[in-house]
């Protein structure tokens, strides 16, 4: 589903987000509910994806609770962003976040350039969720984060950043699961009127 070299997908809707909010869908990614994969399928998974993207360091160890800690974090994500694509906020994403940023604790940095940033000071999962957190932060003061949006097929629900416009974007890939969504908007708007239920179109 993430390949870019996809030539029926225009330049304009490519799907990746700018600087380091990358990580953040990426990591909201880690679970391809279409394909039914998820790479974060044990400790391991977490502790080398974690690893491969500096997340962590050589030395921190995760304790057993930290992939539910950190599954449960990326759902969250996932459910808070779905209100762009039309759903409504989900309080108990929001709950769920800010029970995880009390751990992920944070202290303001001053880079080479005099710029404040967040930084976390906890190491291991909680220094991994606070510099997700923090790039969050960065990217709501930029104006990106509001770019950040799950597919609303729900079969679908992979983040995306929409980089169109007018921010109007509600599916990752219209060929797909727009095409989806339509069609089974229009057989639920058939069948309320009485009329045959239509063969569903071909994706």
């Amino acid at each position: 589903m993430e390949a870019t070299s996809d030539p029926s997908v225009p330049a304009g809707w490519r799907r990746s987000a700018p600087g380091r909010l990358e990580l953040v869908r990426e990591f909201v990614n880690t679970a391809d509910l279409a394909e039914g994969t998820d790479e974060l399928d044990g400790l391991d998974g977490l502790r080398a994806w974690l690893r491969e993207r500096a997340l962590v360091d050589p030395g921190d160890r995760l304790a057993p609770g930290d992939l539910q800690r950190a599954l449960a974090v990326r759902e969250a994500l996932r459910d808070l962003l779905e209100n762009r694509s039309g759903g409504s906020l989900d309080e108990a994403a929001v709950r769920a976040l800010n029970a995880a940023g009390a751990g992920a604790l944070l202290r303001v940095a001053f880079d080479r350039h005099g710029t404040p940033q967040p930084e976390p000071v906890a190491g291991g999962l909680d220094g991994a969720l606070g510099e997700l957190f923090a790039i969050i932060h960065s990217a709501a003061v930029e104006g990106t984060w509001d770019r950040l949006k799950v597919c609303a097929d729900d079969g679908c629900r992979w983040a995306f950043y929409d980089h169109s416009r007018n921010r109007s974007r509600s599916w990752c890939k219209m060929a797909s699961c727009g095409n989806r969504a339509k069609a089974r908007s229009y057989r639920r708007r058939h069948s309320a009127a009485g009329g045959r239920q239509p063969a569903q179109p071909a994706s």
